[in-house]
């Protein structure tokens, strides 16, 4: 269920750290967070404040307790998203009806997609991990952005052919990688997007992360996953809890996701 809906908002001076903790809800995401992440999302990088008032004048602000769909896989394509704050996981079902996790998505990640940009219907389900407020742009005002800015029209241009060729890297890469190199590599890359620095206690993802949801971002099974995360954590790399996993040796994580297969 959608908590709110409200018109967006401008933008910030400076650098600005924006929280990955839950949000209190009802929430309004206000004007300086709304143009924070509208000048870090990928497409509208390098556009000044009155380009990207213009932006925000024509998305809306929607808020989202923990584990309630933004959209649904099979639903008609109409929309871009921004996470504005909190995160978001895109998942889909296999055929036995078990949800598998592809993706969690931070503040300044887009999402979504557009019958526009050849995709006229979702192929995931992208709901709040957390409390979560995301700007929504809809199909005809974000032509009318890409009519009033040709480069904006070019990265969505280089953003598809990019999809695209990581499609088919991916396919032969997953091939290829054992479960070892897989889980190492995901655990790193959600480090980049989330982790907190704890120093001697090592890198915090504070995300709650299933065994079952990381299998799904490492395209492993549950079992695999489970007994590589619990051998690291016997020798060390790792430590975890119900709603976090620590990486307490990036080096060695380091090493065995670049490890010849």
């Amino acid at each position: 269920m959608t908590i709110s809906e409200t018109p967006g908002g401008p933008a910030p001076q400076g650098r600005r750290t924006i929280p990955l903790t839950e949000i209190a809800l009802p929430h309004e995401c206000p004007r300086p967070v709304r143009l924070y992440v509208l000048a870090r999302a990928p497409y509208f990088l390098g556009l000044d404040e009155p380009e990207l008032d213009r932006i925000d004048a024509r998305m809306r602000t929607l808020t989202f307790s923990p584990d309630t769909p933004i959209y649904r896989a099979g639903e008609p394509a109409e929309s871009l998203y921004v996470v504005a704050e909190g995160r978001v996981k895109l998942s889909q079902v296999t055929v036995d009806g078990t949800e598998t996790v592809t993706d969690l998505l931070v503040p300044g990640e887009l999402f979504g997609s557009m019958s526009s940009l050849g995709e006229p219907f979702h192929h995931q389900t992208a709901s709040a991990l957390v409390g979560t407020c995301v700007l929504r742009i809809d199909q005809d005002a974000f032509r009318t952005v890409l009519a009033e800015q040709p480069r904006i029209a070019l990265r969505v241009l280089d953003d598809v052919a990019a999809r695209l060729a990581r499609a088919e890297t991916d396919i032969g890469s997953h091939g290829s990688a054992t479960v070892e190199q897989r889980v190492a590599s995901t655990l790193l890359r959600l480090a980049d997007k989330l982790g907190e620095d704890r120093g001697g206690e090592g890198i915090l993802l504070e995300v709650p992360l299933s065994r079952a949801d990381l299998a799904g971002l490492t395209r492993s099974t549950p079992e695999s996953v489970s007994r590589v995360m619990s051998r690291w954590k016997k020798q060390g790399l790792i430590d975890s809890g119900r709603r976090w996993t620590a990486l307490k040796d990036m080096a060695r994580l380091e090493e065995l996701r670049d490890a010849a297969g």
